[in-house]
């Protein structure tokens, strides 16, 4: 508890001191208490916390609901103590984090028990208990809104703990979260209401507990999904920070890769899943060079030309290193064909126009951005609007127009702030390395006498043209 700042503590005690104010109303009404109700949802509860990583409030909440609808508010607000008190911690101090778990929810379920009553929604889940149920519209609505306010609580009182334990401010603590928790609050409100009207049905209280078992499959497979996907950010991680390690010169270039592809994709229109894995494809597309020697990516002066095949070839190197990773879908396709040309000048198979897969074609303009506007050991960031001028001098030979439009826009819409990637060792060294990126040669004015200047070829690294 000490470890935790002034506010925070003062938070945390006033949260446990107003869950203590919401059970006194108890000790004077003892015999009107449904005590077996409270500890068998409170044992309910606790089983279902003890036994599942998912965030307790959005997949337990249909207990905690039916406490909410069948108890006295002072009463309901038992029943997620033990499991609080009783349910895995991942992060120190643990203790703190069980007893402010139990006042939090404790403080929640009272003011969602509170509303029901207010609402007049006990007199409608009796009606609904008697034949032909005439109250079922009216306890529907009141378990919706009762759900609600379940949610709206549990959210503000973490919201809490964020700005004083961890110096949040209120806009960030609060951003995001009603969205992410209220779908599963809202649809749990049913639920819960199910469980209360068949727990004084003739079935009685083992009936309303299978209303919990899809509540279970449920939150299993998010179980199994969040470790998953958990496990997908690792692999994605391990391999960037490998890449990083290889070629310091453009560290964090990955990254910031990811970042431009998925402003573009918005632009574009996709969304989702194909969002995801365009941005996925920026942090990987450069992947392969871990297939290069590394004294090849830290060449001092110009490569060879069997250096620069070798390095040619790390789109390929990279593709493989990925084929198995089935999670990366259209990925894959980005990495492989990210150097590839509109004009079919690319590499490593001279694809030309549409032939270039739509991802790759937007990496292309995603990593020549961020090539052209960090700040590198051997030379300096060239201005946002200055790459943007260069991207639309090169599309429709280089890169693809509705691409570079795309992120024109997006970058008009949102900025663009590249960290600095550069690296000491090099800046002793005063040397660029091998893959330094080449500016193209200025279009020669019509005016001007004597032959066309021939276009350079492509940096082979990050693709600045």
């Amino acid at each position: 508890m000490r470890a935790l700042p002034l506010g925070a503590r003062v938070y945390v005690l006033c949260a446990v001191l107003a869950a203590a104010l919401c059970a006194a109303p108890l000790l004077r009404c003892q015999a009107a208490v449904p005590w077996a109700t409270v500890v068998l949802l409170s044992a309910v509860y606790a089983a279902g916390a003890r036994g599942t990583r998912a965030p307790w409030p959005e997949w337990y909440s249909p207990v905690l609901l039916a406490g909410a609808f069948l108890l006295p508010p002072a009463a309901a607000s038992l029943v997620a103590v033990p499991g609080a008190l009783l349910a895995p911690v991942e992060r120190r101090p643990a203790g703190v984090r069980r007893i402010w778990h139990a006042g939090q929810l404790a403080v929640a379920v009272w003011a969602a028990g509170q509303t029901f009553a207010a609402l007049g929604g006990r007199a409608a889940l009796d009606s609904v208990r008697a034949p032909g149920a005439p109250g079922f519209p009216s306890a529907l609505a009141a378990a919706t809104a009762t759900a609600l306010v379940l949610c709206l609580a549990v959210i503000a009182l973490e919201c809490g703990v964020l700005v004083t334990a961890e110096r949040h401010s209120p806009r960030a603590a609060w951003h995001g979260r009603v969205l992410g928790s209220l779908a599963p609050h809202l649809v749990h409100g049913p639920a819960g209401l199910a469980m209360a009207v068949l727990w004084h049905s003739p079935y009685g209280p083992a009936a309303a507990l299978l209303v919990l078992l899809p509540i279970y499959v449920s939150a299993c497979v998010f179980a199994l999904y969040h470790r998953e996907r958990t496990a997908h950010q690792a692999t994605i991680r391990a391999l960037v920070q490998a890449v990083d390690i290889k070629d310091r010169y453009t560290r964090g270039h990955s990254e910031r890769v990811g970042r431009a592809s998925a402003m573009i994709a918005r632009e574009l229109g996709v969304s989702g899943d194909r969002l995801e894995a365009l941005r996925i494809a920026g942090i990987l597309h450069d992947v392969g060079k871990l297939g290069v020697p590394t004294r090849i990516l830290r060449k001092n002066g110009p490569l060879t030309p069997d250096e620069r095949r070798i390095i040619e070839l790390h789109p390929e190197y990279g593709h493989e290193m990925v084929r198995g990773i089935g999670f990366l879908g259209e990925a894959r396709a980005a990495i492989l064909h990210h150097h590839e040309r509109l004009d079919g000048t690319g590499y490593p198979y001279g694809l030309a126009g549409t032939q270039i897969p739509e991802f790759a074609r937007v990496v292309a303009v995603a990593d020549a951005f961020d090539a052209m506007t960090s700040t590198r050991t051997y030379r300096r960031a060239r201005p946002v609007p200055t790459a943007v001028e260069e991207l639309k001098r090169c599309a429709g030979s280089h890169f693809d127009p509705r691409m570079v439009r795309a992120l024109a826009r997006a970058l008009d819409r949102h900025g663009w702030h590249a960290a600095v990637t550069s690296d000491a060792a090099g800046e002793e060294r005063g040397n660029a390395p091998a893959d330094a990126p080449r500016a193209l040669p200025e279009p020669v004015a019509a005016t001007a006498p004597g032959p066309s200047a021939p276009a350079a070829r492509p940096d082979t690294a990050d693709g600045a043209p």
